[in-house]
Parts: C-alpha cells; sequence; structure tokens
C-alpha cells in the first residue's frame, strides 16, 4: 500500500507541476506531435486462464525487473487487465473507442469514450483512451485533464505518464519531459522509446545547463 501510494504522489506531484504552463502554451503547440503511447492492437480482454489471472502487484513486480526479457508479454498482460472495466457494455465502448483511434476517427473515438467516461468515472482507461484522441486533435489542455484523472485513478500507469512526457517535449519543456520520463522508467524500465528520450533530454538539459 505505501508503494502504491508512493507512485500516487509523485504521478501527481510530475502533472500539477507542469499541467498548468503546458495548458498556457496550447496555441504554440507543434503541427506534428509525435505518436502517444497505446496498447498493441491484439490486445483484447482475454477469458479466464486456467488456473486463474496473475495479479497486476504481481506482473508489476515481473515487469520492474531489469533484465525481463518477457516484458513485451507482462506489458500486454497488463494492457488486458487496466482493460477490464468489469461490465461487457463498457468493455465495447472501450472497444469501440480503441477502433475509431486505430481508423483516425478522433471525433467518434472522444464520443465513444465520453460515454465510457460518463457511465464509467472510476475507470481509467476510459479517460487514457480518451486523452490519446485529444492529443491527436491538439486539445493538449483536454488530454492533460485526462491524463490527471488517468492517474488519479491509476498512479502506475506508464502510457498516461508517457504520454505527458510526449506533451512536455512537443511544447519544448525537455526538463519537465526528461523528468516525467524517468518516473516512466522507475515503473517500466523496458520501453526502448522511453530509454532513447532520456538519454537525448539528458544531452539536451545539461547542455542547457553549461
Amino acid at each position: 500500500m505505501a508503494r502504491h501510494l508512493n507512485f500516487h504522489v509523485t504521478a501527481f506531484a510530475v502533472l500539477l507541476a507542469f499541467a498548468a504552463p503546458l495548458a498556457a502554451q496550447e496555441e504554440n503547440a507543434p503541427d506534428a506531435p509525435p505518436e502517444m503511447p497505446t496498447p498493441s492492437p491484439e490486445v483484447a480482454v482475454a477469458p479466464e486462464p486456467e488456473g486463474g489471472r496473475p495479479s497486476l502487484d504481481q506482473l508489476f513486480a515481473e515487469l520492474s525487473q531489469p533484465e525481463q526479457m518477457g516484458w513485451q508479454r507482462i506489458e500486454d498482460a497488463i494492457w488486458i487487465e487496466w482493460s477490464r472495466s468489469g461490465s461487457a457494455s463498457m468493455d465495447l465502448l472501450l472497444k469501440q473507442g480503441r477502433e475509431a483511434l486505430e481508423r483516425e476517427e478522433y471525433d467518434l473515438a472522444i464520443e465513444h469514450l465520453t460515454a465510457l467516461t460518463d457511465h464509467a468515472p472510476e475507470f481509467a482507461e476510459g479517460f487514457n483512451a480518451r486523452a490519446t484522441a485529444f492529443f491527436q486533435l491538439d486539445e493538449y489542455g483536454l488530454a492533460l485533464e485526462d491524463i490527471r484523472r488517468t492517474l488519479e485513478l491509476n498512479p502506475r500507469h506508464f502510457a498516461a505518464l508517457t504520454g505527458l512526457a510526449v506533451i512536455m517535449e512537443q511544447m519544448g519543456e525537455e526538463a519537465r519531459a526528461l523528468t516525467a520520463y524517468q518516473e516512466v522508467l522507475k515503473i517500466h524500465p523496458h520501453r526502448p522509446n522511453v530509454k532513447e528520450a532520456v538519454e537525448r533530454l539528458e544531452f539536451t538539459v545539461m547542455g542547457k545547463r553549461i
């Protein structure tokens, strides 16, 4: 429980420190933002495996191992758990929203995902997926608000924290982006693009400080 609280506090410390100035700069956002992190298209709510499902705590413990060769399988298992709302109708709205995102039909995705967040306000994945749609429409303030809600509900959400870092880097806030990416690595130390971002930004930030 204490470990989860630490994730919660860290996520909010990062978000609250950076969200306001970034939202204020929204009009100056670049024209071609990078992609936000999303689950693999193959990820879906899977049937109950024989012997039961591993807990999220077990999955994150395995994911945190530095030499974990099966991290992609574990990441997919985490996404599957995150995608379980407990309601077949809510799961369907998430599926429809993600499919619309894949087709780049962002307004339709927001429609499905807003219905989901309205009916399941404690389900983090609805807010995370909608943040991606808002980001693709350059609605950075709305994306940040959905990231805030995602992290409030799920402080270990490495994709939401990565999305926060992506937005900050796009806004030219390299030092803040670096901090957010470093927080991601504390939870999920394997993503090559996050490691590369940390290395790149460490060089950039240190150069500006000299």
